[in-house]
């Protein structure tokens, strides 16, 4: 389903959220919605085989939980990150004890995954709205650069290619990750 809001029209959070999800799904931004664009190729392996790399490391220790496509509701948006990882400690459970639909919260980190049709700078904005809002840690994946733009509070961006280790949640120090680890997720052969 397609949704089409005038450019000129204001929609409220409120009111956005109860609206029926989209495939795929469409962000809350200012007012606007967009809907995100069809993952191809690239972006979906590196984001799936990224989600289950990083549940590896965090599950088994219950450190850290990384979703994909979650929809994340702060600071006045209601953002669907590719992955969104959460410290264990923040996952937001139901009164069972089991994990709670909804996350109106920021993740701890947030990681994004260029596809082609997509506009850097508007994908740049929401690691940047999430940063402001107490994200830890947001990561840019730009498959036809094969580079990685690392955003940290309070720094300058900083753009990691090859061999270049990236920063990761303090929760996960023990593990290294370089930005060719990240790439090499695209062979499959």
């Amino acid at each position: 389903m397609t949704l089409s809001i005038e450019p000129q029209s204001k929609l409220s959070l409120a009111a956005f959220l109860n609206l029926p999800e989209t495939e795929p799904a469409s962000e809350y931004i200012d007012g606007q919605v967009y809907q995100k664009p069809m993952p191809q190729g690239k972006h979906s392996l590196i984001q799936t085989e990224f989600a289950s790399t990083i549940n590896q490391q965090g599950k088994p220790r219950k450190l850290a939980l990384a979703l994909t496509e979650l929809r994340c509701t702060f600071g006045g948006r209601s953002l669907v990150p590719d992955i969104a990882v959460f410290e264990w400690s923040r996952i937001p459970v139901d009164e069972n004890g089991e994990i709670a639909n909804r996350f109106e919260s920021h993740p701890d980190w947030v990681i994004e995954i260029l596809s082609p049709e997509q506009s850097p700078n508007r994908v740049i904005n929401k690691i940047i709205f999430s940063i402001q809002h107490q994200t830890q840690l947001g990561w840019f994946i730009d498959p036809h650069d094969r580079s990685i733009m690392v955003f940290l509070p309070n720094q300058l961006p900083e753009v990691k290619y090859d061999s270049d280790m990236l920063p990761i949640l303090n929760v996960l120090s023990d593990w290294q990750v370089r930005v060719a680890d990240i790439f090499s997720f695209l062979q499959v052969n």
